[in-house]
């Protein structure tokens, strides 16, 4: 009897023992679940005052490079490379407002000049995409009219791309994809219209062929025959060839290497100061933004790229100044300049482009203002800012 209670008592305190040390335990854990809890409190504390003192940090050096006369992030303009001269402004203004003679008497007044006039044809074709009241009322006032037959063949272009949208294929729908080809085989119809009844002479028409071909999939021998239609009327035409680029890029129907081609074979026949020199720095741009696992600072550095950008610095050197195509190099010379850890070369492009970003490389990021801000705050504080200290 004696040797059970033994046992007996030997088993309550082995039982006894073990609740203790099971609160003991639970104590523990309760006080190392605080502990963690609050070194997660305290973690999540230190990185606002991180986050914080770097938004500061950013807040300081921004207002600093705007006390050097650059242009605050809300007065940056994401629509426009640069500012939109003043006839341009006029003659938009009147055709919203229902006056299309103005707008006849603006692309009548760009002449010649195969840039101008694209340029002035693609203005008043954004504008009808909006309100194309004032074109119809055109059309019907002069039925043959040849420009009047281009800017509506570019707008019916601009509609169907409208409708595609600027999205990776990956991401736009089957439907989009069938109203956008039926809308550009129409514009197809009304571009060819537009090619049949302009001046033997003008390219135009079939510049704004080259937004078809894009989207309606040219292959190679039927691009190279609209190719031949352009070139034969003016050579050197930017515009034509920062097109073109497109057509060639990787994510359309080429290739990185078909690109860069096109791109030095253009450069080669070309004088200084006619800027194709700005060819190859598409060509090097589209393939950073097309291939995931290219790193800026590396692709962009390369001796190749920086053989490109001094050869882009001279042709812009010996440019007209007044030549308002340069502003296009400009942008991306900024950009790469950038990379290329030339700060100083680069917060010179930036003194020309500052105020509008509506150019390439800063609408190929998600947050356009964002990618500006960061490469020109940076050269500007590297360059300007480091040496007053």
């Amino acid at each position: 009897m004696i040797i059970l209670l033994l046992v007996l008592g030997t088993l309550l305190l082995a039982g006894a023992l073990y609740v203790a040390r099971g609160f003991l335990i639970i104590r523990k854990a309760r006080k190392l679940t605080d502990r963690i809890e609050g070194l997660e409190s305290a973690g999540a504390e230190l990185r606002a005052r991180t986050e914080t003192l770097k938004a500061d940090g950013k807040a300081e050096e921004a207002a600093a490079v705007v006390a050097l006369g650059f242009v605050p992030e809300e007065a940056l303009d994401t629509d426009n490379p640069a500012p939109v001269p003043a006839e341009r402004t006029a003659a938009l203004a009147a055709v919203r407002s229902g006056d299309w003679e103005a707008g006849a008497a603006y692309l009548e007044a760009a002449g010649a000049d195969g840039e101008e006039r694209w340029h002035r044809v693609r203005a008043l074709a954004e504008a009808a995409v909006e309100d194309d009241a004032w074109l119809v009322a055109w059309r019907a006032a002069r039925p043959g009219d040849p420009a009047a037959a281009l800017v509506l063949a570019d707008n019916a272009v601009l509609v169907a791309w409208e409708v595609r949208g600027s999205a990776w294929a990956r991401h736009t729908s089957e439907e989009q994809f069938d109203l956008f080809h039926k809308l550009l085989r129409g514009a197809q119809a009304a571009v060819h219209e537009a090619q049949k009844v302009a001046d033997p002479a003008d390219p135009v028409p079939y510049m704004v062929e080259q937004a078809v071909a894009l989207g309606l999939m040219y292959p190679h021998e039927r691009y190279e025959q609209l190719w031949t239609e352009i070139v034969t009327r003016a050579p050197k035409l930017l515009s034509a060839h920062t097109n073109a680029m497109q057509y060639w890029a990787r994510k359309w129907r080429g290739s990185h290497e078909e690109s860069l081609a096109f791109a030095r074979k253009a450069v080669a026949g070309a004088a200084p100061g006619e800027l194709l020199t700005l060819l190859p720095l598409l060509a090097y741009v589209e393939q950073e933004n097309y291939d995931d696992d290219l790193a800026a600072e590396t692709f962009f550095a390369q001796a190749d790229v920086r053989t490109a950008v001094d050869e882009a610095l001279v042709d812009l050197a010996a440019a007209d100044p007044a030549d308002t195509r340069a502003i296009w190099l400009r942008h991306v010379l900024a950009y790469l300049l950038f990379w290329q850890d030339r700060d100083a070369e680069a917060v010179e492009q930036f003194r020309h482009i500052d105020g509008h970003i509506g150019a390439l490389p800063w609408y190929y990021a998600g947050n356009p203002k964002q990618r500006y801000l960061y490469a020109r705050n940076w050269a500007v504080r590297v360059t300007l800012l480091e040496d007053e200290d």
